[in-house]
């Protein structure tokens, strides 16, 4: 209890978005599966790792948009997204002045994975799923993208049958 006043006195209240770490932490910990490289093919580059955090976050962020009252926690895990990939490009060298550019395109290639997975993983074919990934996901020259496909549709599946609680909790 005096902690709270202290906060409250000091305006230093507890960031809302840390309940959500442990889920971050778990995005990013299956999107650097070795599986993703070594047996579907995805190019073990930076660009690569990054479409794989964002498959998986989007697989994520889709999940979470089944229930209303996961509305906020999404926007925090982005959020959580947003802070890691900042850190990122200022650590590889990006300047301040181009950083809100670069966060920009990133959020911009979020966003456009949300809408074409939300679309390839609603269809009975992996037809517009393997052209999802293809489009969006840097694969090794000699890979098609069926395998790929086949692994982000059973973590969807995977997902769909968390309760909310677990999702929010990482237990995927």
């Amino acid at each position: 209890m005096p902690m709270n006043i202290l906060s409250r006195l000091f305006g230093r209240a507890e960031d809302p978005r840390e309940a959500l770490r442990p889920l971050w932490h778990r995005v990013v910990e299956i999107a650097r599966e070795k599986r993703w490289y070594a047996d579907l093919g995805v190019a073990d580059t930076v660009e690569g790792r990054f479409d794989m955090i964002t498959a998986v976050l989007t697989l994520v962020l889709l999940r979470m948009e089944r229930e209303p009252e996961l509305a906020q926690a999404s926007v925090f895990l982005t959020e959580l997204f947003v802070e890691d990939m900042d850190g990122q490009l200022r650590e590889s060298g990006v300047g301040d002045v181009v950083v809100g550019k670069h966060m920009g395109r990133l959020m911009s290639a979020l966003g456009g994975r949300l809408g074409v997975y939300r679309t390839g993983l609603s269809e009975q074919d992996d037809a517009g799923l393997c052209e999802t990934i293809t489009r969006n996901v840097r694969l090794n020259e000699d890979t098609g993208p069926e395998g790929m496909a086949l692994a982000l549709r059973a973590l969807h599946s995977q997902l769909a049958e968390k309760t909310g609680e677990q999702v929010l909790a990482g237990d995927i």
